[in-house]
């Protein structure tokens, strides 16, 4: 199994789930690993991509899982859903935001109940030189990381195998700059914080303080 940046970071974005989170929203949810992590929490969670093919892998394989409330599963594409204004306590966005305009994020932050956090795990391409540093230092991590996985993957058990995603979420390629993220961000969801992390990824983080 490949070395996936996005759940390198998971337990990251759960440090961000506010205290007594009752209901959360996973945008872009792929095969739902995030949106299962969450409702073992003992979360209610909405889950929604616009992958047909992603949705009925995620509900396949949350249906193996017992004793565990699954996320409920919707194929919708979030720029064309209305979300219930001020509902939801926490609202992930997984690599999701790269593939629809960022200022979808005005919808996720009206979304919010009082308190609530959106947190954005981003793509950024390489255009600055300070882009390029980050991502050369990221390489010989990456390959110590993937070879010890591979390493972990060859002695695991076959049986171990089972319920792992066989589909894979579509992929795109980022295209908006960094900095160009940080300056709509400052409109969109003042007060927010971001932060470059190792993995060719950024991490956003908004609170509704209303």
């Amino acid at each position: 199994m490949p070395f996936d940046h996005n759940d390198h970071y998971h337990r990251l974005l759960l440090r961000q789930v506010p205290r007594n989170c009752g209901v959360a929203l996973d945008v872009g949810c792929g095969t739902g690993r995030f949106a299962r992590r969450l409702a073992h929490l003992g979360i209610e969670v909405d889950a929604i991509d616009p992958s047909e093919e992603a949705i009925a892998e995620a509900r396949a394989l949350s249906g193996r899982i017992a004793g565990d409330r699954s996320p409920r599963f919707q194929h919708a594409n979030v720029t064309e859903v209305e979300l219930p204004k001020e509902h939801y306590d926490f609202i992930s966005c997984l690599a999701s935001i790269h593939h629809m305009p960022f200022d979808t994020v005005a919808a996720l932050r009206d979304a919010l109940a009082p308190g609530g956090a959106l947190v954005i795990l981003g793509c950024y391409p390489e255009k600055t030189r300070l882009d390029w540093a980050w991502s050369l230092a990221a390489v010989p991590v990456n390959a110590v990381a993937r070879l010890t996985l591979a390493l972990k993957d060859r002695l695991r058990p076959a049986a171990a195998s089972t319920g792992r995603e066989q589909v894979k979420a579509p992929v795109s390629q980022p295209t908006v700059p960094l900095l160009q993220i940080r300056r709509e961000a400052a409109v969109l969801l003042p007060g927010c914080s971001i932060r470059r992390l190792l993995f060719w990824r950024y991490l956003l983080v908004f609170r509704n303080s209303g």
